[in-house]
């Protein structure tokens, strides 16, 4: 499916509220406002080496901890989350509920957002940390992305805006 279309509606700009929502939650009205998204996660097989990746490449605070999560702080405006492979599988009880069993696999995607004058700083610092940058691409709105590796194989990315319409 294209960018913007769903079936049966006309493409639409992604300001606009989608076609059908109101007749999909029966109020007459478009679904509520939804803020942006808040949490990231990437499993991982080895918590403490990829926390210690994270920490060397991009230094983020650290909002919790245990054996089985580590939370990131990512420029004050949201979390990245390295689950340990399996340890978010079952159900987890905490204080104030239940967070439902989820899991991943296989080689996933983040992209962090930079500022464009900072890309040159950035392919600096993974050229001395020792990180390959295995692909870079410049989009046709003008921004541009540079790719790399995490140890567990995930594609990171760094973005500068113009990227996307809305970035």
């Amino acid at each position: 499916m294209r960018r913007g279309i769903r079936a049966g509606c006309p493409t639409r700009p992604a300001s606009r509220s989608t076609c059908g929502e109101a007749a999909l939650n029966g109020s007459g009205q478009g679904a509520p406002k939804v803020r942006g998204i808040l949490e990231s996660a990437l499993y991982v097989e080895n918590l403490a080496r990829s926390a210690a990746f994270y920490d060397r490449v991009f230094d983020f605070p650290h909002l919790f901890g245990n054996d089985a999560l580590i939370a990131l702080d990512v420029a004050g405006a949201g979390v990245l989350l390295l689950f340990r492979r399996g340890g978010s599988a079952k159900a987890q009880e905490m204080p104030g509920g239940v967070i439902p069993a989820h899991d991943g696999e296989g080689k996933l995607h983040a992209a962090f957002a930079i500022a464009a004058d900072d890309l040159p700083v950035w392919e600096k610092r993974l050229d001395q940390l020792g990180i390959a940058v295995e692909s870079r691409m410049s989009w046709p709105l003008g921004g541009t992305s540079v790719y790399f590796r995490d140890p567990d194989g995930h594609l990171l990315e760094l973005v500068t805006p113009k990227v996307w319409p809305t970035y």
